[in-house]
Formats: structure tokens, C-alpha cells, sequence
């Protein structure tokens, strides 16, 4: 099969949206890449958000302050909307101070490093005379949305917050017939999408693109995934503290471990098989018989 030839051209942009076509694409393949390029869309693209809120004299998100306008379930639900621009690792902390009657706004918030807020007009709360909002929020990097009961807490006043990372908003796609010649059995693919200002449309498409190849090239050439070593020393608990005596080995075999060693079924279990060979007085058919009481501990050897 020869390589796809098609182009992808941005009819129409907005601060916030574009609209794509691809075409011409082989029968089928509309639908293919729309759903596959919609998906990581919204789910997989990197973004920034709100992950906790502390918010000076209340402990949890029931609680009410005194001189704000809005409760604080609502606060919280305002501070979701804000949307930040930049990259970071790291957890990057804020703050807001706001002592000055009226309303509080995401421009407000005080931000360490090169992270940026995107829609500083949004309203937060609202501040009678003489009161006064004081919050430390904790902004974090992530992909889809992650609910606050992934993020517990054991801190007196920390609330997690629902995160929404995903940096589009919105994505719809539809697939028409479209000519090639006299051929008119081919796929024309409209792609909009609407994104949250932090990130631009046709680079929101170019980015999930770059994260679909990526699948696709460990199909093509496989890397080995490299498997973290089990610790089985955690799995064993108190088996592992047995002493080779007391799991029911011939004398001469618990004999021949412990002169070499291996005094512990933990010291066993982590012992190389190829070194426990070379032991004195030991073989594959002790070896055997070591498995074979193991395995009556429910340990795999």
C-alpha cells in the first residue's frame, strides 16, 4: 500500500477555535482519524490547573466566610474555571489577598514562575466592606480530569478541588464524500474544536497527532518496556522471616542453606537460582524439593 496522500487545511479560526479539513482520505479513513484525533483531544493533551485551595479562617468547603458574597462550594466552583498557561513538572503555589470591597477576579491571583493566567476577568467572589479573602492554591500539571477524591487529604483546612487539565473544551467532527477524479469515494474529514485560550487550536491538533504517532511507532518497532522488580520481600510478610528449618526441608538441604547463607525463606526467595546450584550438597533435585515446600507457604520459587 502507498503512503496517504492528503492535505489538512485550517478554513476557519478564532481566538479559541479552528476548523480543519483532511481530505482526500481513503474510504473509511474520515471516521477513523476524526474519532482517534477527538479523543486524545480531549483527553490526553497536557494542561494546568487548580488541584487544592486553603483558604484562610475555613476548614472545609461547607463552611462560610464571613463577608463573602458567594459560599465557599461556589468559590471553589468559580476557581475550577480558571485557566493557566505554561508548562511545569513542578506543583506551582498561589495566592490571593484581597482586602478591598467588590469583586475578586482570577487576575488577582498571585503566581510564582512563568505561569500565566489566560482569562484574568473571570469573577471569583464578591467582598463586602471590611471583609477580607485570603487563599493559598496549589496549580498542578495533568492530562483529562481528575476527581478530588484521588487527591485526599489529612491537612485541617486543605480542600482538594475537582481538575480539569484538558485545554480543549470542545470537539466535533463529520465525515462527506468528496471526489477524486471521476473516483467519488473518498472521505472528507471537518474537524472543529474549541479550546480554553491557553493553547492554540491548530497546534492542539499538531500536539495530538505527535501523541497518536507515538502509539502507532511502538506497534511499528516495538522498545522493550523494562518491568520494575517485584520486592518481594514486602509480599512475603511473616513466611519470609521463617527460618529454612522450619519449612519442612530435609535436614542435610536446611543444613546446606544456612552453611551458605541463606538462612531465611526471604534470603531464599531473593537468591539467585544459578548461586544456589554451586551450594555445597545442593542440586536441581534439592532445588526441587526447596520449590516444592515453598510452594506449600504459597510462595512461588
Amino acid at each position: 500500500m502507498s503512503d496517504p496522500m492528503f492535505e489538512i487545511k485550517q478554513e476557519a479560526k478564532g481566538e479559541n477555535y479552528g476548523k480543519f479539513v483532511i481530505s482526500p482520505l481513503e474510504q473509511g479513513y474520515g471516521l477513523t482519524i476524526g474519532n482517534s484525533l477527538r479523543r486524545v483531544l480531549l483527553t490526553s493533551l497536557p494542561g494546568l490547573s487548580v488541584t487544592t485551595v486553603k483558604i484562610a479562617g475555613i476548614k472545609h468547603q461547607f463552611s462560610t466566610l464571613s463577608g463573602l458574597k458567594e459560599d465557599v462550594v461556589e468559590f471553589i466552583l468559580n476557581l475550577k474555571k480558571v485557566r493557566f498557561s505554561g508548562t511545569t513538572d513542578a506543583s506551582v503555589k498561589a495566592t490571593i489577598n484581597a482586602t478591598k470591597p467588590g469583586t475578586v477576579k482570577a487576575g488577582d491571583i498571585k503566581l510564582t514562575g512563568a505561569t500565566k493566567i489566560a482569562n484574568p476577568d473571570l469573577v471569583l467572589a464578591t467582598l463586602n466592606k471590611g471583609a477580607k479573602l485570603e487563599a493559598d492554591i496549589t496549580v498542578e500539571s495533568g492530562v483529562g480530569y481528575s476527581p478530588a477524591e484521588d487527591r485526599p487529604t489529612d491537612v485541617i483546612g486543605v480542600i482538594p478541588v475537582d481538575a480539569s487539565f484538558s485545554p480543549v473544551k470542545r470537539v466535533s467532527f463529520k465525515v462527506e464524500e468528496t471526489r477524486v477524479g471521476r473516483l467519488t469515494n473518498y472521505d472528507k474529514l471537518s474537524l472543529e474544536l474549541w479550546t480554553d485560550g491557553t493553547i492554540l487550536a491548530k497546534d492542539a491538533v499538531t500536539s495530538a497527532a505527535k501523541i497518536l504517532t507515538s502509539y502507532f511507532n511502538q506497534v511499528v518497532n516495538p522498545k522493550k518496556v523494562e518491568k520494575p522488580q517485584e520486592e518481594k520481600k514486602d509480599e512475603l510478610g511473616v513466611v519470609g522471616k521463617l527460618s529454612v528449618e522450619e519449612i519442612g526441608l530435609p535436614t542435610r538441604v536446611a543444613n546446606a542453606l544456612i552453611k551458605a547463607g541463606y538462612e531465611t525463606v526471604e534470603a531464599l526467595v531473593n537468591a539467585d537460582r544459578k548461586e544456589l546450584v554451586k551450594v555445597r550438597n545442593l542440586g536441581e533435585k534439592s532445588l526441587k524439593i526447596v520449590a516444592a515446600a515453598l510452594g506449600q507457604k504459597g510462595v512461588e520459587f
